[in-house]
């Protein structure tokens, strides 16, 4: 069969021949592939450097997708670590986890939305506990998954949203209560988010590193109540794996620091919260663009850094 196959780490994939395996086990099934998601996990995995990744090599990318089962059905699945992704004509899943989807549900918008929607509302569902009318902040919320989690917070119940990421023009028309642009003058910056978040209970943060620090050096001290509960939920780390928790702001308000992810969440919570998350997908209550690109041309795809849309490859579309 065509799969996209990594054969060097730093190298991305081409098109070529892999091989299925051979046997499989009693709740694993072959799939037709219809749609895969090009996510920012999807690169960090083919290139080694995920906190998950193997060094085994060669390996087919993708980490979920929509297939076609031998009875027609079309499921939303996420896989297992595996070098035999979905990012292929074919692929195996385990039949438990993955959920049917509903009748006319578009297989490029699932794969493109499903993953990105799934940081936060894991973390919102899952590692946090968010009470109706709370106000979140989103830190990076001109990626895909940050644009996305303002919308989730909103259908989740909380009650304003903040959004900080780089690029005023990105911001505008995200649909948060207010935007703050980390891309300015330093000083400035921190004054302005430390202002308008100074009260915010959640953080989604997607940046980690430099900003985390800054973050918190502006907003704790501005704080009114500092018994007040302030939650900030490392999810991603695009400015940095590492950041600097200022001491004082362990020690200056009720902060709690969790992070969201796989390991810190089960398989068996995320796959309880597919259902109710593609129901949202599906009724259109989250917009995300996708563009679907053929399997033969991956090559480019993968190139293509900039693209605000979430690529989606389509091996059988």
């Amino acid at each position: 069969m065509k799969a996209a196959v990594v054969t060097a780490f730093g190298a991305g994939p081409r098109c070529r021949e892999f091989a299925l395996p051979g046997s499989f086990g009693p709740d694993e099934r072959v799939v037709d592939v219809v749609a895969a998601g090009l996510h920012p996990r999807v690169r960090s995995q083919a290139d080694g450097s995920h906190y998950t990744s193997t060094d085994v090599l060669p390996m087919v990318p993708g980490i979920d997708g929509v297939g076609r089962t031998a009875d027609g059905t079309l499921r939303y699945f996420i896989l297992p670590d595996t070098t035999l992704g979905s990012m292929a004509e074919q692929t195996v899943i385990d039949i438990r986890r993955s959920i049917e989807l509903p009748a006319g549900a578009d297989p490029v918008q699932v794969a493109a939305a499903m993953n990105p929607a799934m940081s936060s509302w894991i973390a919102l569902r899952r590692r946090i506990d968010l009470r109706p009318g709370l106000s979140v902040l989103v830190m990076g919320a001109t990626g895909n998954a940050g644009r996305l989690a303002i919308q989730v917070a909103r259908v989740l119940g909380a009650g304003r949203v903040i959004a900080a990421g780089r690029g005023a023009d990105r911001l505008a028309g995200l649909g948060a209560d207010q935007v703050v642009a980390l891309d300015g003058e330093p000083r400035a910056v921190q004054g302005e988010l430390g202002e308008a978040a100074k009260e915010v209970d959640v953080v989604l943060d997607y940046l980690w590193g430099q900003p985390t620090h800054d973050g918190l050096s502006a907003i704790v001290p501005r704080r009114s109540d500092d018994s007040r509960p302030l939650t900030w939920v490392q999810i991603g780390s695009v400015a940095g794996p590492e950041a600097a928790i200022p001491s004082a702001a362990l020690r200056a308000t009720r902060l709690q620091l969790v992070g969201s992810g796989q390991g810190s969440v089960s398989t068996r919570e995320i796959v309880a919260e597919l259902v109710e998350l593609a129901t949202a997908v599906t009724s259109q209550a989250f917009t995300i663009g996708a563009r679907a690109v053929p399997l033969i041309d991956v090559e480019q795809a993968w190139a293509d850094t900039t693209s605000a849309d979430r690529i989606v490859i389509t091996p059988n579309g």
